[in-house]
């Protein structure tokens, strides 16, 4: 069920989940087995408009809302969350481009992007600032015609693969002000990544360290103003964090069709096991978890399309709320299967591992407490 959907949406949502279904569900466990990146998959979800959901059309993506943005990362997380999440993640920063930068930059970047011929990686975290990332100690100093860049990114996904880096560096004073936002090619001299990080979900996306040492970067490659990166990133982050719900709300999904199916077929006790209470109290209680979960993420999804004044609060909690009850019925879902649910014969244990990370990344939920308290108190 979703809240109150036009027809066109629909139709949106039922394009994704029969590419989904076509495409990604039936060879989700093999990348997931094999640690295989589905660079061809993603580039035909490109080949529908999804390597730029919400570019605007004038910059050559196909300019839907957050809502519409949200149905198809859902659609897509029903059959394997960490490649849905790869490309939510690569239109995040590829919006960054297309709303922050020159037409030039645009021109020049953004029709690649969009087709995925080049994918995008969004560079904030470093190994001494996470959650505090006004911190962060990336420097960018400016040598005549180009920034020579010093530092190091941590758990970019797509680094060492992707094309494109759009990365929050310091070109200035400390704290938030001195942050300004870059693209770095792939090709830069200076540029080098780490080892593929061994992870205990999202196995068909690389994750690598990003590391800058004397890399030369063309002024010309600056998105906004200098001083413009913290509000740039935070303004990704919106969008971002409403994505990561809508993946956590179709991974959630996908576990309690799972487990539906599961105990009307296994009996116990000489009946199925959706026969007893508990059962069903479980399932009960699942169903409503996603259906608010849902709900939020898509009022959270038109707020920032609109730029309401609250966007920020509603897209923290919606980020809150769907990873946390995400990851509770995925876990919900396993112990319903019992001991089969921990084999990696069923799905059900790969979303447990997939989904558990939502609730760190695009923020930690505890930070996404921290903005919604700070929000009603200011």
């Amino acid at each position: 069920m979703d809240y109150h959907l036009t027809e066109e949406q629909n139709a949106i949502k039922e394009m994704a989940e029969r590419f989904t279904a076509d495409q990604i569900t039936p060879n989700a466990a093999q990348w997931d087995d094999e640690h295989i990146f589905p660079r061809d998959t993603i580039q035909q979800a490109a080949q529908l408009g999804f390597g730029g959901i919400y570019v605007p059309q004038e910059a050559g993506g196909i300019g839907l809302g957050r809502i519409e943005a949200a149905l198809i990362i859902e659609a897509m997380a029903y059959g394997c969350p960490s490649t849905s999440a790869f490309i939510s993640i690569h239109n995040m920063a590829t919006w960054m481009i297309a709303n922050f930068g020159s037409k030039e930059m645009i021109a020049r970047f953004v029709p690649q992007l969009v087709s995925m011929e080049h994918m995008a990686s969004y560079c904030l975290t470093e190994p001494g600032a996470g959650s505090d990332a006004a911190s962060l100690k990336t420097q960018a100093v400016k040598d005549g015609d180009h920034y020579v860049l010093n530092g190091s990114k941590a758990f970019i996904s797509g680094g060492g693969e992707n094309e494109i880096y759009v990365c929050m560096v310091r070109t200035g004073e400390t704290g938030h002000q001195g942050i300004s936002c870059l693209v770095v090619e792939k090709d830069t001299p200076g540029l080098s990544f780490g080892a593929n990080e061994r992870k205990l979900g999202w196995h068909s996306q690389p994750t690598a360290m990003v590391n800058f040492e004397d890399a030369r970067v063309p002024v010309q490659n600056l998105v906004g103003a200098e001083g413009d990166g913290f509000k740039i990133a935070m303004s990704g982050l919106d969008g971002g964090r409403i994505n990561i719900a809508a993946c956590s709300i179709g991974g959630a999904q996908r576990c309690l069709d799972e487990a539906v199916t599961y105990v009307q077929e296994r009996q116990q006790f000489g009946s199925p096991i959706a026969g007893f209470q508990n059962t069903q109290f479980m399932l009960a209680d699942m169903a409503t978890q996603l259906a608010a979960a849902r709900a939020l993420t898509q009022i959270a999804a038109q707020k920032v399309t609109e730029n309401a004044p609250d966007k920020t609060q509603f897209a923290a909690m919606a980020k809150l709320h769907a990873t946390d009850s995400g990851s509770k019925i995925a876990n919900d879902a396993l112990q319903l299967h019992g001991g089969y649910g921990y084999l990696m014969d069923y799905p059900i244990e790969r979303f447990v591992r997939d989904l558990r990370v939502h609730e760190i990344l695009e923020g930690t939920n505890q930070i996404m407490r921290v903005v919604i308290g700070r929000s009603l108190l200011n």
